[in-house]
């Protein structure tokens, strides 16, 4: 264990370890604000298992389950508990596919069915009068194919999880396992039986982002198990800024809600803006701030938090550099020029569009944003979308690794993505052959994708397609045949093409788009940071550049009218734009640990300025506009 375990208990730790000792319903939601140590006291909670179950569950070969939103907060909890095989530490698809990765006959079973509802899908596109020929004739091809692979499922000796789904080789991918796992979970009680047997204590980090479908079958779970198995929900529905998350945990009879309001990070003055804008929530006001030692005496952090309100003109990325000056004139401090120390400063965008032209991959960017499916817009910002999944995760690290003479590396990421290396490919084949002609094929990849100009994105996937050298998934599949078969290149922006235009971009906008992702600039996305924090955050406002109906600051500050869809879902009490909004706010803006600005284009600085002094965030005399 970290020294996480050696700093003192909270009330609500002290509250949730009470909880974890009660003898009846131990089931419990604990919402913890920004910067609040959810992760300290999560950590602290498995210790505290391990202290009071540990030998017990042990004895019965039992794990302590705790699910990870991410890869990274995955390695950052493994880092604390260490390699102590009580705890079961994972991703929400790695805890789903060590469920039902025995129920292989189940999971054939399911995707016998998922290949014939596609294949009824796209029956309804031939059948219905209005679909165009051309997608007719592509529904056509299509069900050939789901067809081809439906006879082929008795033949696949045994079902693996990859990145992307190819049934006829029995890979299931990312989204199969999200859907396959919770319905086995509610449906099958046996399932049920097996998961709370083999793991008595579930929890679930970031809760309020987790996969609904998830969260009901992990609490129905609880319903129909006996007390000695305990679920507990860490998160933050006010820190919910993924449309598709779960959002706020309901709890049942005999359930307890604890909140931990304590805030460890922010400074006072960023602290009072953040309880403002959280008051307009559900009203959970932070404590405490972040204090320091000065002359042996704990000492609370003034800091400071500033609002920049600048024309929204065509000299964006001017202004902003003239804004980063006038504060460092203003503070006397360099650091707000910092464009490498990323802990120094961070400068935090909607969807940045001046990055995208700043670090070389505009067309990428303009593809995937502008027009184009939620599920592709928000995947751009955190690099899950499903057409560059592949990119980040085997093949841009496959190029780097051949580049840099990582020789093992080449052969650990080939050995996980390629199917020419997996056990079933190898059993009748020359291994010497493959490998000597994978080493070729690596080359040939480097090669292209060092191209100045000329090759395209889609070239280098239908390479991958054609050598075999990835797992792909079938909708990039479909999407390859669709871009070999193109006579012109698509032009026209619409949501449908999106991913074509995708498709169409140079190669050389992937490794611009790699570093904007990786963090390798300074600067970083609003809805990718949460978890993280900065010396100085300048958050960039500027709805214009974002081109999205997900959020609109104007909305949120009130100087742009809200549409009939917004006043409908206000009224009814879905999740609305403002509310989005606001929660990308509060996340953005509970990530500074000394000093705060808020930097907004508006067309009407004047207006915008009246407008955030009746929202009251920011005291009068620290915003600034500057023309």
């Amino acid at each position: 264990m970290t020294n996480r375990i050696g700093k003192p208990n909270t009330d609500t730790d002290v509250a949730l370890h009470e909880r974890l000792a009660d003898d009846g319903c131990r089931h419990f939601v604990m919402v913890a604000g920004a910067g609040s140590g959810k992760t300290t006291s999560l950590v602290k909670a498995l210790a505290q298992i391990e202290l009071t179950q540990g030998r017990a569950l042990r004895k019965n070969g039992q794990q302590i389950a705790c699910i990870t939103y991410t890869e990274v907060a995955e390695k950052e909890i493994r880092g604390d508990v260490g390699n102590d095989e009580l705890f079961h530490v994972s991703t929400i698809h790695s805890f789903l596919w060590t469920l039902i990765k025995p129920f292989q006959n189940n999971l054939r079973e399911w995707v016998s069915n998922r290949l014939q509802e596609k294949i009824t899908e796209q029956q309804e596109k031939i059948e219905n009068p209005r679909t165009r020929a051309a997608t007719k004739e592509r529904a056509v091809e299509l069900i050939e194919r789901y067809r081809g692979q439906h006879a082929e499922i008795d033949l696949v000796r045994s079902f693996r999880y990859g990145t992307g789904s190819d049934y006829s080789n029995g890979v299931l991918g990312h989204s199969d396992i999200l859907k396959i796992g919770p319905d086995f979970i509610a449906e099958h009680e046996l399932m049920q039986t097996v998961l709370a047997r083999r793991f008595p204590v579930i929890f679930v980090d970031e809760s309020q982002d987790t996969n609904p479908a998830f969260v009901d079958a992990l609490r129905k779970v609880a319903r129909v198990t006996p007390l000695r198995f305990c679920l507990g929900f860490f998160g933050d529905p006010m820190q919910k800024i993924y449309m598709q998350g779960a959002g706020a945990i309901p709890t049942e009879e005999g359930w307890e809600t604890i909140e931990k309001p304590e805030n460890f990070r922010c400074p006072q003055a960023v602290l009072r803006v953040i309880n403002r804008i959280r008051a307009e929530d559900d009203g959970l006001e932070q404590t405490r701030g972040r204090h320091i030692y000065v002359d042996g005496e704990e000492t609370p952090v003034e800091g400071s938090a500033r609002v920049l309100i600048l024309p929204a003109d065509d000299r964006r990325q001017e202004r902003l550099e003239e804004s980063r000056s006038w504060l460092a004139e203003q503070d006397g401090d360099d650091s707000w020029l910092e464009d490498e120390d990323e802990k120094a400063l961070r400068l935090l965008v909607l969807v940045h569009r001046m990055a995208a032209a700043r670090l070389g991959f505009p067309n990428l960017y303009s593809a995937l944003n502008d027009r184009s499916p939620e599920e592709l817009s928000s995947g751009l910002i955190d690099g899950t979308a499903w057409v560059v999944r592949p990119f980040l995760s085997s093949i841009l690290p496959l190029v780097l690794a051949r580049r840099e003479g990582q020789e093992f590396e080449v052969m650990r990421l080939l050995r996980q993505h390629s199917p020419l290396l997996q056990p079933d490919s190898l059993a009748n084949t020359d291994v010497v052959v493959v490998l000597n002609d994978l080493k070729t094929q690596v080359c040939e990849l480097v090669e292209l994708l060092e191209a100045s100009e000329g090759v395209r994105i889609g070239d280098i996937l239908r390479f991958v397609r054609d050598h075999n050298l990835m797992t792909i998934d079938e909708r990039l599949i479909e999407l390859i045949n669709v871009y070999v078969e193109m006579p012109e290149p698509v032009v026209d922006q619409t949501t449908n093409n999106a991913a074509l235009r995708f498709m169409q971009c140079e190669v050389a906008e992937l490794w611009g788009y790699r570093k904007y992702i990786e963090k390798m600039s300074p600067f970083a996305t609003q809805q990718g940071i949460k978890g993280a924090e900065f010396d100085k955050v300048l958050v960039v406002v500027d709805d214009q550049e974002g081109r999205t109906t997900t959020f609109s600051y104007g909305k949120y500050f009130g100087v742009t009218d809200l549409s009939d869809t917004d006043a409908e879902n206000i009224a009814t009490g879905k999740d609305s734009t403002i509310d989005r909004t606001r929660r990308l706010f509060y996340v953005c803006c509970s990530r500074a640990l000394s000093d705060l600005v808020v930097v907004i284009f508006a067309e009407n600085t004047r207006q915008m300025r009246d407008a955030l002094l009746d929202k009251g965030f920011f005291e009068p005399e620290s915003v600034h506009i500057l023309d």
